[in-house]
């Protein structure tokens, strides 16, 4: 996982962590508190997500979870499998809904499949990621409910 996590990681365009990311902070950063799943080409892993409660408590009812695709892999429908399995999971696990705390809103392809699936912008915290090539750009919280009837609003 981390061999095709690294090199992500290079690309400074979609992920927080910088330089000081090394295997052991990945590994305590992907298996600490969430299930991780993974998607194989033959025996090569080309994506991975990991996914469990956002917050614990209170906050337990929805759902977060973190996406990665291996650079060459990128642009044959792994992303969407994984987004769309990572629905169902949560689905079938109880979460009333799912967000995602920090995509960077740069990220075309990224955004485009969550908004395809039914993701809204919640909020945006503004210049809040340091891209390499273009400053600082804004990051999306992202949110939707996992059933197909919303609730009420009052």
């Amino acid at each position: 996982m981390w061999a095709a996590f690294r090199p992500l990681l290079e690309a400074g365009d979609a992920f927080p962590f910088g330089p000081g990311f090394d295997r052991a902070t990945f590994e305590l950063h992907w298996f600490s508190g969430h299930t991780a799943y993974v998607a194989c080409d033959g025996d090569r892993i080309v994506g991975m997500y990991k996914m469990g409660a956002n917050y614990p408590d209170f906050g337990s009812h929805v759902a977060s979870a973190t996406y990665a695709v291996a650079l060459e892999a990128q642009g044959r429908g792994i992303g969407r499998a994984l987004v769309e399995h990572s629905l169902a999971s949560a689905r079938a696990e109880g979460f009333a809904a799912m967000q995602f705390n920090y995509v960077v809103s740069t990220n075309a392809a990224a955004m485009a499949l969550y908004t395809s699936v039914g993701f809204n912008i919640a909020g945006v915290l503004p210049q809040a990621f340091r891209h390499r090539e273009l400053g600082l750009v804004d990051a999306y919280v992202l949110h939707r409910f996992l059933d197909e009837f919303q609730p009420c609003r009052r």
